[in-house]
């Protein structure tokens, strides 16, 4: 480890064994070095770990609940001295003179400016958050953490003096001890706006003020000066959100949860925008003698003065011969108006902002304050540009089985609840577009696509909705499993003939819209077979684009984990097919990957500089060359091996009695109970019997507290096994892994899903189901799922060549081992007996779900 990781981990790890000491008694700290010490030794393999079962089984309920309290918080404080570490040597890396690799800088010298310049016209990155649920923190944990942050931050600043520093050591001793005070686990479950306040702090922290700097980089790329002429970067990203739109499977999202969602988004992006303004305004004292005002800013000026004259007139006795200044200060106070619904002074768009922050920007840049017109003035204008009045583009989400009876309904006569709040959707959507316009609501996501009656059936219920005053609207079709990736082509086809279709593509360039679901084709076909799919999929639909004349955009319905589709973004955007990015990349970002990415401004500016970097790669026919080589080269072998994965997947999977063996061995009922989100977590009532009637999330979250992360490499070793057996496959799949971008993709990401897997700790778990046979399965293609990932790679270990990675798996193993130990004992006892008494079952589930909280923490995935 680093030693400046290092020094942080023992730093933060001190002062939380303090807090422990203090409140539990030395006793209590006793206890959790015995277990860390146990299962460090037993990673050495010093000890068996028969020996750390038993330890843990002497403990009373009330000590184990504290001992798993006190991993979980090592683990926030774990995560955040690496995170600090990462962001101190992104500073050192790009001390060099070099840009740093994967950098907008390294990709404009890589393809040169005019290359660039020319992609970046039609550059289009759209991140859509979802509050899928998967963040297993509280919030009030969250700003725990990130109050520690700020303090871990100022105590390392080598500035500080011996008397500051151990004042900030004492905050940091305070905060610690407050998030060890902290509730853990919600006692009350999310409604969908919580989920939305909870993402507006992501917005409120970090986007708002990254978005501009990211633009700033690409802007100083693409030429010399930055900052001093006009920019020739154009804002590029746009995001969007499904909290209060996604209500597929979720009753609590109502038409007045997304009313209100937008309103509250609204709220937020006109308060930044106010402060920004007026910051920018209050600064901006250049005076009419050196730096005049324009004739079109002095006329808009006499205008502003005519229609509100004492308004005006304040602000010119507050800013004496500061025409620049007084006109900023009105601006800002017309965004509160607009925020205040004061109609004589509000903006009746964004647009209209952002003519008068030209107007602004022009007379500086004319009278020669160039610096002015260009720096902070531009930012605001980026921010303006990218998150208008509306923050993000709230989409709409609802199953195609949900529209087809609410058509039949209406066709008989009589409608339900359910058909009643369809349409009131839709008046929904035209009320926001009124008022928000058509960018701040248009999207409309039908999942469980089969048809383009499908995709029709909401054109027809916008009629019933509204009639001639229909909301215009983008219908995306959402296609998620095998069979139905196969037939997006035809589908697409069939939605050309659809009048409303067809006055979308005539008034936005010919721009259509097609979402991928990665979760629950995974869940289908396992991750072999899913990601080939995907592949295919991909291509045939670029190819039907090109022979229809349609701008395609492909929507990547990503999760954070593995087994979800998750991974590295950038590497994810390279292996797409040959076609299928054309300087476009839509995905969607899901719970405890906002915080990650977005927690921070440094970590989310890099995120989306390497997202942007891979966009632009893989858009130029260089790649997409090399990429349709690779592939055509490869097809037939990853043919192979996705035929023998998607078989020995579902030999498992559709087995019978897996679906109940799966609930026995993981605790998967129990998830439920930590009250991620406002969405149910199956659909249907009861254990579940079959994969189906389990959502993605828990399927994934559930298989990586039981440390076997099946759902992420699971069938893949019976597939390079199939290819092994024939003449020369060892080596045409090392060839394929060297070649081509999706291949390597698909077994670096099982290589992180295996090291994040322990053989040991998970036969424990398994073995609680009874089935000896299903146990005796997994395991063995686990052994040879790593043993033809490792021949293949090359790798003499799992994460050989991912130093970064390898080094906080390794950090964290011993520390979930100590968790898993803890969630095996309530595990065990509540699979074992039934007839527990009601307050021992109590404190076993809240051990439980205390050690969830913390395996989560400690692997940083949920689902």
């Amino acid at each position: 480890m680093p030693d400046e990781l290092r020094a942080d981990v023992r730093l933060l790890g001190g002062l939380l064994g303090q807090v422990i000491a203090e409140h539990g008694g030395d006793d209590l700290l006793a206890d959790v070095e015995r277990l860390r010490k146990a299962v460090i030794a037993a990673r050495r393999r010093e000890i068996s770990v028969d020996e750390i079962s038993a330890m843990v089984a002497e403990w009373p309920i009330s000590r184990a609940v504290k001992i798993a309290r006190a991993f979980t918080c090592y683990f926030h404080l774990a995560n955040l001295a690496e995170e600090h570490f990462r962001i101190r040597m992104l500073r050192v890396r790009d001390t060099g003179g070099e840009p740093l690799p994967e950098s907008l800088g390294h990709v404009v010298r890589e393809l040169g400016d005019e290359r660039v310049a020319e992609l970046v016209e039609g550059l289009r990155l759209h991140p859509v958050l979802t509050a899928h649920p998967t963040e297993a923190r509280r919030r009030a944990v969250v700003t725990a953490i990130q109050r520690i942050s700020g303090h871990l931050a100022a105590y390392n600043d080598p500035g500080r003096g011996v008397s500051e520093r151990a004042e900030t050591r004492r905050r940091l001793l305070e905060e610690i001890d407050l998030l060890w005070r902290t509730a853990q686990l919600r006692h009350t479950k999310l409604d969908p706006l919580d989920e939305v306040r909870t993402a507006m702090a992501a917005f409120d922290e970090t986007l708002f003020r990254m978005v501009p700097q990211v633009y700033r980089a690409m802007d100083a790329a693409l030429g010399d000066d930055s900052g001093t002429r006009e920019p020739l970067a154009r804002p590029y990203i746009r995001y969007g959100s499904w909290i209060g739109g996604d209500r597929d499977g979720n009753p609590n999202v109502t038409a007045k949860v997304t009313r209100d969602a937008l309103l509250i988004q609204s709220e937020h992006v006109l308060i930044a925008l106010e402060n920004a303004t007026l910051r920018i305004g209050r600064s901006l004292t250049v005076t009419a003698e050196y730096t005049p005002a324009s004739p079109e800013l002095r006329a808009a000026l006499a205008a502003a003065e005519n229609d509100h004259p004492e308004l005006v007139s304040e602000m010119a006795t507050r800013s004496p011969r500061e025409p620049h200044r007084q006109w900023l200060l009105y601006v800002a106070t017309r965004i509160a108006a607009t925020r205040q619904r004061g109609l004589d002074l509000a903006y009746r768009s964004p647009e209209e902002f952002l003519a008068d922050l030209r107007l602004a920007q022009a007379s500086l840049a004319a009278a020669g304050a160039k610096r002015q017109a260009y720096g902070e003035l531009q930012h605001l204008i980026w921010q303006a540009e990218t998150f208008g009045f509306h923050l993000a583009e709230l989409e709409v989400r609802q199953h195609s089985q949900v529209h087809a009876a609410a058509l039949a309904e209406i066709a008989e006569g009589e409608t339900s609840e359910r058909t009643d709040e369809v349409l009131a959707t839709i008046r929904t959507i035209g009320w926001i577009q009124e008022r928000f316009g058509v960018a701040a609501c248009s999207r409309y996501v039908v999942s469980f696509t089969r048809s383009a009656d499908d995709i029709a059936a909401v054109y027809e219920l916008a009629r019933h909705a509204l009639g001639e005053r229909a909301p215009a609207l983008d219908v995306v079709p959402l296609f998620e499993s095998g069979a139905d990736l196969a037939a997006a082509p035809a589908v697409l086809s069939g939605m050309l003939e659809i009048p409303g279709i067809q006055a979308r593509l005539a008034v936005n360039g010919r721009r259509l819209e097609v979402m991928l679901g990665y979760s629950d084709s995974a869940k289908e076909l396992g991750p072999a077979a899913a990601t080939l799919k995907l592949y295919e999929a991909q291509e045939a639909l670029a190819a039907w684009a090109a022979e229809h004349d349609v701008t395609l955009t492909l929507f990547h319905g990503r999760g954070g984990a593995l087994g979800r589709g998750g991974g590295p973004a950038n590497r994810a955007v390279l292996a797409q097919a040959p076609g299928s990015v054309g300087g476009r990349f839509k995905v969607t970002e899901q719970g405890e990957v906002i915080f990650a990415r977005y927690g921070h401004e440094a970590i989310g500016r890099r995120h989306l500089e390497q997202v942007t970097s891979a966009v632009l790669l893989a858009s130029t026919p260089a790649v997409e060359a090399r990429t349709a080589e690779a592939a055509a080269r490869f097809r037939a072998v990853a043919g192979r091996v996705a035929s023998a994965s998607e078989k020995a997947y579902r030999s498992l999977t559709e087995a019978p009695g897996f679906p109940e063996w799966f609930s026995l061995v993981s605790p998967l009922e129990e998830i439920g109970s930590l009250r991620l989100g406002s969405r149910p977590a199956r659909r249907g009532l009861g254990a579940p019997r079959s994969l189906d009637d389990l959502r993605a999330i828990p399927w994934v979250f559930a298989w990586a507290q039981t440390r076997v992360n099946l759902p992420g490499w699971y069938g893949l070793g019976s597939g390079l096994e199939a290819v092994v057996s024939e003449s020369g496959g060892m080596e045409e799949l090392r060839a394929a892994y060297r070649e081509w971008p999706l291949f390597a993709s698909l077994l670096d990401n099982v290589e992180m899903s295996l090291a994040k897997t322990d053989r040991e700790i998970a036969s424990r778990y398994l073995a609680l189901g009874g089935r000896d046979d299903f146990m005796e399965q997994v395991l063995a293609e686990y052994d040879l799922t790593r043993r033809l990932v490792l021949e293949i790679t090359g790798h003499t270990r799992l994460l050989e060549n991912r130093r970064v990675l390898s080094r906080a798996v390794q950090l964290r193993d011993p520390y979930v081992d100590a968790l898993s130990h803890l969630q095996l004992r309530a595990l065990s006892r509540l699979r074992a007996e039934e007839d527990l008494p009601e307050d021992e079952r109590d404190r076993l589930s809240t051990l439980l779900l205390l050690s969830v909280n913390g395996v989560a923490a400690g692997l940083q995935n949920t689902g």
